[in-house]
């Protein structure tokens, strides 16, 4: 099969779009392509089974990926990315999700069309990236990676708040004023759909995580951990869950009202149930 140079899976972080993609560009530039002339080269017995797959009704096993990677002419690199693709959006589990991302990340073409993305994934799983944009908006902030890396708790090698921000210039999240004075920006972080679940779940596993560890590091005059066991019913479970609503938004009110900010803080809110609400059987 012809290769397809407009179509670049390296692109692409769905592989049902990029099979679609795929399938309307030869349909329209090739001759004589169909599913079923898909099947065939890629040694399938149903004449639809494309279809399926690019519609969510069929999944691909690993060496069923291969198998399309090649009938859709890609190779080498790109052989052994589809397949991490094909593996990343039918992972079952954060941890397998995470994997295969990783996966994806070690290609260097897909470095270089998702540059941003990347930039999305560090500032969601590296705890002082959202403090280092907070920092920010105090008034004698430095944008100087030792003042930076000293500040922080726990403190940070000078590196990492040197790559810190430049990828929160880079995402926009701070910018320089016309003083040349480094501040916040009221540039909103967001993500792909294929990614945005993966990089706000490692920004709340990596919060809790920093949560777990300042009951220790954390004098007990410095922080304020607590929580209940409660058992409601449904009415007061939807009254408890727009309570905290309302205290959260409460709390960025409390925040931006502030004059003169010093010290950055992170405040958790987990509401999780511990019980089925109805016995079974």
């Amino acid at each position: 099969m012809a290769r397809s140079a407009d179509i670049d899976v390296f692109a692409y972080l769905d592989y049902r779009a990029f099979l679609r993609d795929f399938y309307h560009h030869k349909k329209e530039h090739g001759r004589g392509f169909s599913y079923r002339s898909f099947s065939r080269r890629a040694g399938l017995r149903s004449p639809n089974y494309l279809k399926l797959v690019m519609d969510g009704q069929r999944n691909l096993s690993a060496p069923m990926a291969e198998r399309f990677a090649e009938a859709c002419g890609l190779k080498g690199d790109e052989v052994g990315f589809f397949v991490q693709l094909v593996a990343f959006n039918q992972a079952g589990t954060a941890s397998e999700r995470n994997a295969a991302y990783a996966q994806l990340t070690g290609f260097r073409r897909y470095r270089k069309a998702h540059e941003l993305d990347l930039a999305h994934a560090a500032y969601h799983s590296t705890w002082y990236l959202p403090a280092i944009r907070e920092l920010a908006a105090r008034e004698d902030f430095e944008p100087d990676p030792a003042w930076i890396a000293k500040m922080l708790v726990p403190s940070i090698a000078k590196a990492e708040a040197k790559q810190a921000l430049e990828i929160l210039l880079e995402l926009g999240l701070l910018e320089e004023d016309e003083d040349g004075r480094v501040r916040q920006s009221d540039a909103l972080i967001t993500t792909g759909p294929e990614t945005r679940g993966l990089h706000i779940g490692n920004y709340h596993r990596t919060m809790l995580a920093r949560a777990a560890d300042a009951i220790d590091l954390v004098p007990a005059a410095e922080r304020d951990i607590s929580s209940l066991t409660l058992c409601m019913s449904e009415a007061g479970l939807r009254e408890l869950k727009e309570r905290i609503q309302r205290f959260r938004r409460e709390l960025l009110e409390l925040s931006a009202a502030e004059d003169d900010p010093r010290q950055v803080v992170q405040i958790g809110f987990q509401l999780f149930p511990l019980s089925r609400a109805e016995a079974d059987g």
